[in-house]
C-alpha cells in the first residue's frame, strides 16, 4: 500500500483542491493513487511514461528533464491526457523541475521514474531508494559495475520495488522461451548465443565537434553531472551520439547486450552461480566525439563445459537469444521465436513444472507490485547480472586476456588490472 506522511497528505489534498479537474476514484479509493514523477522525458523517458499514463493507479504529478522544452512538452502532455481522459476542461496538477533532486525530495511522491542518459542512472536509483521511493529504472543500471551493485544493495537495503527496464520479460514469446529452456524441453543446455545491436548503430551528426556556445534552455551541466565537464557540442546529444561516447554510457554491449543478456539469464540462472573464465575482443569508436565499444566477441566458459557466446550483430550471432541443448534449440528476439523441433513451440507448461513471472504490461507490473511489494517481473537483481555481464565483457576486452569471474564474490580472481576498472570516478560534487 502506498504510505503517505501527514504533510504530504495535505498538499496533495491541497493540490486537488485548487485543481481546474480533481481526477475521479479508482475501485481502491481515491487517496490510494500512486503519486508518480518521471525524471528524463527524452524519446525512451517519455514512451516509459505514457506506459504510466494509461495506468487508472497512478498519477503523474512532476517531471523533471534538463532540457525546458522537453519537460514543458511532458508537462503539457501529462496534463491534456488527464483531462482528456476524464472530459472535464483543464487539469493543472503536473510540475516541473530542472534538478532531480527536487522530484526526489517530495514527500508525497511515492514513485519515481528514472530514464535519463546511462551516467546518471545509479545516483538517481540510490537516492531514490533513500529517499523511500519505489522505481522504475532505465537499463543499465550505471556505466560501471560498481554503479550496478550500489543499486541493488541500496534497493534491498531500504526495501523498494525496482523494476529494470528491460521489458523483454513481458513479452509472452520470451517468457516461453525460457520455460522450454528451464524445464528441459530442449535437452541438457551446452551453448548459449547472444547477439546485440552494436557496430550497426553510426552517428548521425556529420558537422564540426568544435566547442560551441551552450542551447538557451539546456542545462549542460546538469547533463554531465557525475562524468568529465567537457566543452559543449551537439554530437554529445545527437542521438545514437549519446551513447558512442563513454562518458555517459559503457556502450551498446552494455546499453543494447542488457536486453538479450537478460533472457540468457531468465532461462538458464546457472550463469551467476560458479566462476567462470571470460576472453573478449572489441574494436573501438573514433569518429568525432565517439571513443567507446563498436564491435565485441566474447565466450563466457564454465566448468562444466557450458558455453555463453556473446557478440555484435555485425559477427556470427543473430540478433536476439538462442538456447541449444542436446535435445533442440530455441531463439528468440523482438521479431519472433524459432525453435527445432518446431512442435516446441506449441509446448504448454504443465502445472507441476516451472512458470515464470507472467507480465503483459511493464509498467502495469511495477504498479501492481507496489500495491503488494512484491518484486516485478525485471527485479533488481535481474537488471544487475544483466547489467554488469556486458560491463566485463567490456573490461576483458580493454585488459586483451583471459579474466576469471567470480560471480559470488563479484570480483576478477586474482587480477587488480581488471578489478581497478570496476568502478568509474566521478565529478565532484556528485557520489555514491
Amino acid at each position: 500500500m502506498v504510505s503517505w506522511t501527514r504533510r504530504g497528505f495535505l498538499r496533495a489534498a491541497a493540490a486537488a483542491a485548487s485543481a481546474p479537474l480533481i481526477l475521479p476514484a479508482t475501485a481502491r479509493g481515491a487517496n490510494d493513487r500512486i503519486r508518480m514523477g518521471a525524471i528524463g522525458v527524452g524519446g525512451r523517458g517519455t514512451a516509459d511514461m505514457r506506459g504510466f499514463l494509461g495506468n487508472p493507479g497512478v498519477e503523474i504529478v512532476a517531471v523533471c528533464d534538463v532540457w525546458e522544452a522537453r519537460r514543458l512538452a511532458a508537462k503539457r502532455r501529462v496534463e491534456a491526457n488527464y483531462a482528456r481522459r476524464f472530459g472535464k476542461g483543464k487539469y493543472k496538477g503536473c510540475d516541473a523541475y530542472n534538478d532531480f533532486r527536487e522530484v526526489i525530495g517530495r514527500d508525497d511522491i511515492d514513485a519515481v521514474l528514472i530514464a535519463p542518459q546511462d551516467h546518471w542512472h545509479a545516483i538517481m536509483a540510490v537516492q531514490a531508494a533513500e529517499s523511500g521511493k519505489d522505481m522504475y529504472c532505465e537499463k543499465p543500471l550505471g556505466v560501471a559495475f560498481r554503479e550496478s551493485q550500489a543499486i541493488r544493495d541500496t534497493v534491498r537495503r531500504y526495501n523498494r520495488v525496482f523494476q529494470t527496464g528491460t521489458q523483454q520479460r513481458s513479452d509472452r514469446k520470451f517468457r516461453h522461451a525460457c520455460e522450454l529452456a528451464r524445464n528441459g524441453y530442449l535437452g541438457k543446455i551446452h551453448t548459449i548465443e547472444v547477439g546485440a545491436p552494436g557496430r550497426s548503430y553510426k552517428p548521425r551528426y556529420k558537422g564540426s565537434v568544435a566547442p560551441e556556445p551552450v542551447p538557451k534552455g539546456f542545462d549542460f551541466d546538469m547533463y554531465t553531472g557525475p562524468s568529465p565537464k567537457k566543452p559543449w557540442n551537439r554530437a554529445r546529444i545527437d542521438y545514437p551520439g549519446f551513447y558512442l561516447i563513454w562518458d555517459y554510457c559503457a556502450g551498446f554491449v552494455v546499453n543494447w547486450g542488457v536486453h538479450h543478456l537478460d533472457i540468457a539469464h531468465w532461462g538458464y540462472p546457472g550463469l551467476v552461480e560458479k566462476k567462470f573464465e571470460l576472453v573478449a575482443e572489441a574494436d573501438y569508436r573514433t569518429y568525432g566525439l565517439t571513443d567507446n565499444i563498436n564491435g565485441w566477441k566474447a565466450e563466457f566458459r564454465y566448468p562444466d563445459g557450458v558455453r555463453l557466446l556473446f557478440s555484435d550483430t555485425g559477427h556470427p550471432y543473430r540478433q536476439g537469444c538462442k538456447f541449444v541443448g542436446d535435445k533442440g534449440w530455441v531463439h528468440v528476439s523482438r521479431g519472433g521465436i524459432h525453435a527445432e523441433p518446431e512442435s516446441l513451440l506449441k509446448v504448454k507448461m504443465r502445472p507441476d513444472e516451472i512458470h515464470l513471472v507472467r507480465s503483459n504490461h511493464h509498467q502495469g507490473n511495477l504498479v501492481d507490485c507496489i500495491r503488494t511489494r512484491r518484486d516485478p517481473v525485471a527485479a533488481v537483481e535481474d537488471g544487475h547480472k544483466a547489467s554488469y555481464f556486458g560491463m566485463i565483457t567490456d573490461i576483458a576486452a580493454r585488459v586483451r586476456r583471459k579474466v576469471v569471474w567470480d560471480p559470488i564474490a563479484e570480483t576478477f580472481i586474482n587480477d587488480d588490472e581488471a578489478n581497478r576498472m570496476l568502478s568509474r570516478p566521478m565529478r565532484a560534487p556528485w557520489t555514491l
